[in-house]
């Protein structure tokens, strides 16, 4: 699970196809400390899997499914993406519940200026409309983000300077694509209220354990 806080932006070094998907080497520093093969970390939103390590440097793979729903399936060397290694037990929360698991790609249409902060507008799909409140949480390229306002599909974000100079938001022009992730609690919401024979929680008791 991640937060939504970025650590670093990192580079995209290099890329390569293979019969899996695409093979990224990312080039960091910060989120390189007390990373190890295996760990989880969030590139643009997207959780990976580090498959190797090196002194300025680590390597995942992103496969068909992953591909299908990100922008990775459009990156290339030199692009600029958001690393945040994934929440220790320890850590403080102060982001949202981040899973890393991109839900669709949005489109930025508009970006407006003011002084050191800027109002950015994307353009989302319809399919995950209903799911995007007013005042409620996105995540948009792994950065956990509130939503200022929401009108015929088009998502309203208040950006802080900090926002934009700590992430690659602040690289985005026109037309950009980003990753998006919904709030994992508006799917909750969604199951329990749409399932079919919803019956209440019980707690059943187990004979043998000295519930009886």
């Amino acid at each position: 699970m991640f937060t939504g806080l970025i650590e670093e932006i990192g580079e995209i070094g290099a890329v390569s196809e293979n019969k899996a998907g695409r093979r990224l080497k990312i080039v960091a520093n910060q989120v390189l400390n007390d990373l190890q093969l295996g760990d989880s970390i969030a590139v643009d939103g997207v959780c990976l899997t580090v498959e190797k390590l090196g002194s300025d440097y680590f390597e995942v793979q992103a496969v068909g499914e992953t591909l299908s729903r990100s922008t990775l399936v459009n990156s290339r060397r030199g692009d600029r993406v958001n690393l945040e290694r994934a929440m220790a037990a320890s850590d403080r929360f102060g982001g949202h519940f981040v899973q890393g698991h991109v839900d669709a790609v949005g489109t930025i249409v508009a970006i407006r200026k003011i002084g050191e902060a800027a109002v950015l507008q994307i353009a989302i799909p319809e399919s995950i409309n209903n799911y995007v409140v007013e005042k409620g949480s996105l995540t948009v390229n792994g950065i956990s983000l509130t939503v200022a306002e929401i009108t015929d599909k088009v998502v309203k974000i208040a950006l802080i300077p900090v926002t934009l100079s700590a992430t690659n938001l602040g690289l985005k022009k026109v037309n950009d694509e980003v990753n998006l992730e919904i709030d994992i609690l508006a799917k909750y919401v969604e199951k329990m209220i749409n399932a079919p024979n919803k019956k209440p929680l019980t707690f059943e008791k187990v004979k043998g354990w000295g519930f009886d």
